[in-house]
């Protein structure tokens, strides 16, 4: 075992001990969360408008702040985006996360260094609470690919913005920086066919032990990796164990990937968005994933069944129940408060909380 193998089993228990405590705390969790995120924005332009300093309950804060959904946030949003300060969180957003609405275009998600600090170490936590359950960590000694939007970015009124995977990529630690392939030059590529192929270049003859990105680019970068060597990628990479996933349902990829790869590896899912990091798969033995109660995010869940309701209760962590689908509300420390996230989730387990995406 390599010394940096060495070091990560050891970091990976004392991070899966302050998991466990916080998991087993789960309401005293959110309520620090709560209090926290309202005391830091009760200034700020939302703030103000929503009489956060008055607020010191749950059933206070359903009073004052409505349920919305990004367009219903926009005029604040909007202020953030023109440059100003303490809009929906104290000084400027460092960066926005640019995504394509639907509907009416752009949306600016807001990132804040809070917000983006708990993104990074949720991604560096899901992958510890693995080695430390499995006792894995071999794979730290090989190259890692995490395939993502292009890392270069764009500034709108002092604020930098971009892609959500493109922004993690400034965030990789120092330590994974020569295992981290590909190239940032390649990383860069705007054309996505382009950029597998050079990808491709760059990787086939490496010792890849850990791949990570959304399952339909993985699944063209494998064909591709299949098709230029002839080979399965377990067989071109015969130290690859792990793949790391998220973003949407990996159910109708699986088949095609055991064919592709040509064995088993271990899996880890995780549940990341612009809009925060929620939750991650913190068991190999278990299904669903550990929810992240202590990261910057105040949860709360509406049943599906009764969303469209004039007034539907909004519940918190504590009054859930399993087997039950909930459309997922959101405020953070990246300044969304009472944000429909467009998710449905529901729990399969309440010690510790853990969910399954189901819409």
């Amino acid at each position: 075992m390599s010394l940096k193998s060495l070091a990560a089993r050891i970091f990976a228990k004392n991070i899966a001990r302050k998991t466990a405590k916080w998991a087993s705390e789960p309401l005293k969790s959110q309520e620090k969360v709560f209090k926290h995120i309202l005391r830091k924005a009760e200034n700020t332009k939302f703030g103000i408008d929503h009489n956060f300093k008055q607020i010191e309950s749950h059933s206070e804060f359903v009073n004052e702040v409505p349920i919305r959904d990004y367009e219903a946030l926009r005029e604040y949003v909007e202020q953030a985006v023109a440059g100003n300060q303490n809009v929906l969180w104290p000084g400027k957003p460092i960066y926005f996360a640019k995504t394509s609405g639907t509907t009416s275009g752009a949306k600016y998600i807001p990132i804040t260094s809070e917000s983006i600090k708990e993104q990074v170490l949720a991604s560096r936590n899901a992958i510890l609470n693995y080695i430390y359950e499995t006792a894995n960590s071999d794979f730290v000694d090989g190259k890692w690919i995490f395939l993502q939007g292009s890392p270069e970015l764009h500034e709108k009124n002092g604020i930098k913005l971009g892609r959500l995977s493109g922004i993690s990529a400034h965030y990789v630690p120092n330590y994974l920086q020569k295992n981290r392939l590909p190239s940032w030059e390649t990383n860069c590529i705007e054309d996505w066919e382009t950029k597998v192929e050079k990808i491709v270049e760059e990787t086939i003859n490496e010792d890849m032990t850990l791949i990570a990105g959304i399952p339909s680019w993985v699944q063209m970068y494998f064909e591709k990796l299949k098709s230029t060597s002839d080979k399965n990628i377990g067989e071109l990479f015969k130290n690859f164990n792990l793949f790391i996933y998220g973003g949407v349902n990996y159910e109708p990829y699986r088949a095609k990937f055991e064919e592709l790869i040509g064995r088993r590896v271990d899996s880890i899912e995780l549940f990341p968005a612009s809009e925060g990091f929620f939750a991650y798969q913190n068991s190999q033995k278990e299904e669903g994933m550990l929810l992240l109660l202590d990261s910057g995010i105040f949860y709360e869940f509406v049943k599906a069944d009764e969303f469209f309701e004039e007034q539907p209760k909004r519940l918190t962590i504590g009054e859930v129940e399993l087997n039950t689908n909930y459309v997922m509300i959101i405020s953070t420390n990246a300044g969304l408060w009472g944000y429909n996230l467009g998710d449905t989730v529901r729990f399969i387990s309440t010690t510790p909380y853990k969910i399954v995406v189901t819409g």
